[in-house]
């Protein structure tokens, strides 16, 4: 695959720009106002895998939004590599956060800014790219499919229904997933680990309407300071959740992964100080890497109620509202968690308030294996372009597509990221290094040239 380096040197500039172009296209599912730049993303995608070189492309419907689709087939004898990302991403709030706007992409100190330059626009491109390099130098190994979904920051909500349709379109022998990060641009990684996610919005109701505080303050139940009082009680003083039954199914892993995961690079008071942190906090009688890859957690990720324009308005609110992520790890299922925090929730509520429990998406823990051809095939490839053999890691995001794949398809994953924990995914001020952009292209034909040459050996 050495040949290759000489076209991703000459087409560098051209690999940018085309990315940038997807980049500014605000494909933000979560928010029905932006639907038809999420479907320009789609056909932008569709367009690019053409021009690479692949067959029978097409942006195929769901129920939501579509998924792409794109192949091709050297040999039916030849093992076929899955290929997996997606085009739509976060929101882009709190839009004054960001040093530039989040969809005029910014090139600046070796670094895309832009949101999804990592997550996923940039290393779901780099497979584009890497495909159009092999067909272009007439060095591709295997067969090779892609799908590109549209809802992935919205739960991929659709896509199960759409793999159980085209079960024998998308066959394959491994898929093939960038949506993950390394520990660093000198000691890559490979992720074999991923948590679950329950998702929930809840809704207290206290009064039927807004009250003068001045008049009711005192009297009657605020929703904003109860819902403040409910969240509190989640976690005891050891930061661990405290819903009955919420680690009842949880894996505890051993001690020699423990102490495997504690010989990764990482440095306490460097992660402190890239955060503006003084101190961390989490479960007790867990190191930092481990509460954020191995323990499950809940968390507030929206708190809103009452009045919050500018200057003053004395009310009591009728309403208050909270988004509450819980992360699983494996053996948790999420919609029984769901189920638990919903009983939870509403049985520690106080009778002045009334609550509702609102779900929105969830998805399993996976864990992938290391001693498969696609892992070592992958290994390899990075091996070879990093010239360091990577360390395998679990972290703490999650894909639940992953599990998906292996219950429909029967097949596993290799989650192949070139992205960093610093690339402030879901954050203002996403990036994604050029180096890490230029160093996925680079590696992934390797990949596909060891798993090609490893299935042949089996």
């Amino acid at each position: 695959m050495q040949q290759l380096q000489p076209y991703l040197e000459q087409n560098k500039e051209r690999f940018l720009n085309e990315l940038l172009d997807l980049l500014r296209i605000p494909s933000i599912s979560a928010d029905a106002q932006y639907a038809p730049d999420v479907n320009r993303a789609a056909q932008f995608v569709a367009a690019q895998l053409k021009n690479a070189g692949a067959d029978k492309v097409e942006v195929m419907p769901t129920k939501g939004y579509p998924v792409v689709y794109g192949e091709k087939i050297i040999d039916a004898k030849l093992p076929t590599v899955l290929v997996y990302g997606h085009y739509d991403v976060q929101p882009a709030d709190p839009l004054d956060l960001w040093n530039s706007p989040p969809f005029e992409p910014v090139v600046k100190d070796g670094n895309i800014y832009a949101r999804g330059a990592c997550d996923d626009k940039g290393q779901m491109y780099m497979h584009v790219k890497a495909f159009e390099m092999m067909m272009k130098n007439n060095a591709l190994p295997c067969n090779v499919k892609f799908m590109i979904e549209g809802e992935e920051e919205v739960g991929s909500v659709n896509l199960e229904t759409f793999a159980i349709a085209n079960k024998e379109k998308i066959k394959a022998d491994v898929i093939l997933i960038s949506d993950t990060s390394m520990i660093s641009n000198d000691v890559p990684s490979i992720t074999t680990g991923l948590r679950g996610l329950s998702y929930v919005e809840v809704e207290v109701t206290g009064p039927n309407r807004d009250l003068h505080s001045g008049v009711y303050g005192g009297a009657v139940a605020n929703p904003i300071n109860i819902l403040c009082d409910m969240i509190a009680s989640l976690h005891d003083k050891d930061r661990r959740v405290t819903i009955p039954g919420f680690y009842d199914n949880v894996d505890e892993v051993s001690k020699e992964e423990r102490d495997a995961m504690a010989n990764a690079p990482f440095n306490l008071n460097d992660y402190k100080a890239h955060l503006d942190i003084n101190d961390v906090l989490g479960e007790k009688g867990y190191s930092t890497l481990e509460r954020v890859s191995i323990r499950p957690t809940l968390d507030v990720n929206g708190i809103w109620g009452g009045y919050t324009g500018q200057g003053a308005k004395t009310v009591l609110p009728s309403k208050a509202y909270a988004k509450i992520s819980m992360r699983l790890v494996p053996n948790q299922k999420s919609e029984a968690i769901m189920q638990l925090f919903e009983a939870h929730f509403k049985k520690i509520a106080p009778a002045s308030v009334k609550v509702k429990v609102m779900p929105h998406h969830g998805g399993e823990a996976a864990v992938t294996p290391t001693d498969s051809i696609a892992y070592k095939a992958a290994s390899k490839a990075m091996e070879t372009t990093f010239g360091k053999t990577p360390i395998p890691l679990r972290t703490g995001g999650s894909i639940p597509i992953v599990t998906m794949f292996e219950k429909v398809l029967g097949i596993k994953s290799v989650l192949f990221g070139f992205g960093l924990d610093s690339d402030a995914i879901h954050s203002p001020n996403e990036k994604y290094g050029l180096f890490n952009y230029y160093k996925g292209i680079e590696t992934l034909p390797y990949f596909y040239q060891n798993f090609a040459e490893m299935s042949k050996e089996s």
